[in-house]
């Protein structure tokens, strides 16, 4: 089996960033950059697979300048066996991720990609990939069981778990509940430089579809006030036009 894992280069989660003066992006000057979470996820639920199965396969694909070797050699040293980097200085949306991804897919018998990236939070590239291809998928994996080519996926939804089971091959993402990434040991480490790590052309000639136009910080929240009671409360919202 052959698996395809796509992941993102996006600042730490954990890192503040704010806007530049001008609105033209963040200030990423001094930050932090890392696997975004949600695909380190699925690069983790793929290796245990590989763990369960030695002839499964698993490669890493990014789309990015070489900034982002840094990240694949970080999937690669998790277990992952070959990196792509697919060579691009130019804006990306969702749209286009999803038709480069698409170029490369075929011959992969499963796609496991993160449910979104934490950067811009939009959770449309797998639905936008699948549709490109004319796979089935399913979203927000907290469990998944392999049978030959078939794929049991347990996912969350706001009513609860729901199971679909969906012949190979497919685009399944993962959410936060599928695993708990390793900690990378040092030997991990050294055997991801050995590893092989191809750079590509992009395939397409796919252009976003989506602009940013500013970027600006959320506006202060007003002061909160405190009240003695229940009548003072509901008096409070009237005057705001709540109730």
């Amino acid at each position: 089996m052959k698996i395809l894992c796509p992941v993102k280069r996006v600042v730490d989660p954990y890192a503040k960033v704010k806007p530049l003066a001008d609105g033209s992006g963040l200030d990423v000057s001094s930050v932090k950059f890392d696997v975004n979470p949600f695909d380190e996820i699925a690069v983790e639920e793929a290796v245990r697979m590989k763990e369960n199965d030695p002839s499964v396969s698993i490669t890493v694909v990014s789309i990015g300048g070489p900034e982002v070797e840094e990240q694949l050699r970080k999937a690669l040293a998790m277990g992952a066996d070959e990196a792509l980097l697919i060579e691009n200085d130019l804006p990306l949306d969702s749209s286009v991720v999803a038709a480069e991804l698409a170029a490369i897919a075929p011959g992969y018998d499963l796609v496991l990609m993160g449910k979104q990236a934490t950067d811009d939070d939009n959770g449309q590239a797998a639905q936008m990939l699948a549709a490109k291809l004319g796979w089935p998928q399913a979203t927000f994996a907290s469990k998944i069981v392999l049978e030959g080519q078939i794929a049991t996926v347990t996912r969350e939804t706001d009513a609860g778990e729901e199971s679909l089971v969906v012949p190979l091959p497919a685009v399944v993402t993962t959410d936060l509940r599928l695993n708990e990434p390793r900690y990378i040991a040092l030997p991990g480490i050294i055997k991801a430089r050995s590893k092989p790590l191809e750079k590509r052309a992009r395939a397409t000639d796919a252009v976003p579809k989506t602009r940013i136009v500013r970027l600006d910080r959320p506006p202060e929240r007003p002061a909160g006030r405190k009240v003695a009671s229940v009548d003072e409360l509901i008096a409070g919202l009237r005057e705001r036009g709540v109730l």
